[in-house]
């Protein structure tokens, strides 16, 4: 029998369901707490943010995300476009710097069910570290991802490469690092 070690999802296993729900858009409701390391946000700017995906394709898998809550890049005003752009930016040297990929792929699953996203009505664009061979045999022949470094490890990676940026006005106490961009 093949096993695969993954510790870090007994916290997944273990969690109260009760608590673990959402009213609401998680991706309006998660900026909103008080606990951005809990909230696993790694970075903010004025008008958007940057949160690990929870099931994530790769270490280090990471969404940009408008605060602005719609599915529609055409209700962005220019402020927010720009501030979305220039953090996508911030963001792919900070995966860099992190965990010093050979590639990354951006996407943006548009238009609801049809493009494969589960959250359709709010905008968010998904990051995802690459290396040269990490993608092997296991999702072709048993349909089974093999993630290599957990959560918290990568949040931790990547709130050190945020903190160290030009743009990064803090990066203490567990805190998303705040960007400005002028």
């Amino acid at each position: 029998m093949d096993q695969l070690f993954a510790p870090w999802r007994i916290d997944w296993v273990e969690r109260d369901p009760d608590e673990d729900t959402i009213d609401g858009c998680p991706f309006c409701v998660l900026p909103e707490r008080d606990d951005d390391r809990e909230s696993r946000i790694v970075a903010r700017s004025e008008h958007s943010f940057v949160i690990l995906n929870n099931a994530p394709y790769a270490p280090g898998h990471v969404m940009v995300i408008p605060l602005q809550h719609t599915g529609e890049w055409a209700d962005l005003g220019d402020a927010e476009l720009l501030d979305h752009a220039k953090l996508k930016t911030a963001t792919i040297d900070a995966l860099g710097d992190a965990f010093d990929p050979h590639g990354i792929n951006a996407g943006e699953n548009l238009g609801g069910d049809a493009a494969g996203g589960s959250i359709d009505d709010h905008l968010h664009t998904h990051l995802i570290p690459r290396w040269n061979g990490d993608t092997n045999f296991m999702p072709i022949v048993s349909d089974t991802k093999v993630i290599v470094e957990g959560l918290e490890a990568s949040y931790e990676k990547l709130h050190e490469s945020f903190a160290g940026l030009a743009a990064a006005e803090n990066g203490e106490n567990g805190d998303a690092v705040r960007l400005r961009f002028d």
